[in-house]
């Protein structure tokens, strides 16, 4: 009996409703990697005209590189890990499994996108939980002390890129400054968290999301049942 009351709550667990997120958004990114383990995946693309439509791909699949150590679900999303599965923790250079508004798209250049953010070349992005300014992007100045932060406005792979509104959680150190940013030399150099993709992809990801409120689905394929039908059929059925 107890054996069986324990899978039940597990069940119960692992189907809750989705995100509120997921029933406004209508255009949506989907990542889907084999394992916890794994350092790359695929992205693909999903959008529709109104809230209670389904989903319609858009263009093909297309790889890409995550944490150096693979992901581990989101602190917000640790409902759906299983016992043996890791929450993501500063440090831990993982991508925060679970599901995300895309926020501001930023860069090095002038831009027309909406809420473009314009990296400066002291822009850095605060990584030290004991910040009031953790997790966000602010200038080097306007710390105004000495804290860990990634330097942005002079490195390469922050020419294009999207911030993932990732919570902040500081004082469970549950990961800061995740983006979607442009991959390194090596494309298949893994990342400290972040999503990594060809230059022309992310400038493309930018305009694909801008102006209509999207939302990142970054998954185990594993764990894909666990949403039930909160994500499109497709990302059930393409392997």
């Amino acid at each position: 009996m107890v054996l069986l009351w324990a899978f039940l709550s597990s069940s119960s667990t692992f189907a809750q409703t989705c995100p509120a997120l997921m029933r406004t958004a209508s255009r949506l990114i989907v990542v889907t990697v084999p394992a916890l383990k794994s350092s790359t995946g695929k992205l693909r693309l999903f959008e529709r005209r109104q809230s209670d439509a389904g989903w319609s791909v858009v263009g093909a699949a297309e790889p890409v590189t995550l944490g150096s150590r693979g992901v581990a679900w989101g602190r917000a999303f640790r409902y759906l890990a299983a016992n043996d599965e890791p929450i993501k923790v500063e440090g831990d250079k993982r991508s925060p499994a679970g599901i995300y508004a895309i926020g501001r798209p930023f860069g090095f250049a002038q831009s027309q996108l909406a809420g473009y953010l314009r990296l400066q070349p002291d822009s850095v992005c605060v990584e030290d939980p004991s910040s009031a300014a953790y997790n966000t992007i602010t200038s080097e100045k306007a710390l105004g002390q000495s804290v860990g932060a990634q330097h942005m406005g002079a490195i390469t792979r922050f020419r294009h890129g999207l911030i993932i509104d990732y919570p902040t959680d500081a004082a469970n150190r549950a990961g800061s400054c995740i983006f979607i940013h442009i991959q390194k030399t090596d494309p298949t150099s893994g990342t400290a968290g972040c999503l990594n993709l060809p230059e022309n992809r992310v400038a493309a990801l930018q305009k694909f999301a801008n102006k209509r409120l999207t939302a990142l689905a970054l998954m185990p394929a594993t764990a894909l049942s666990r949403l039930g039908d909160c994500l499109p059929s497709a990302v059930m059925e393409t392997p």
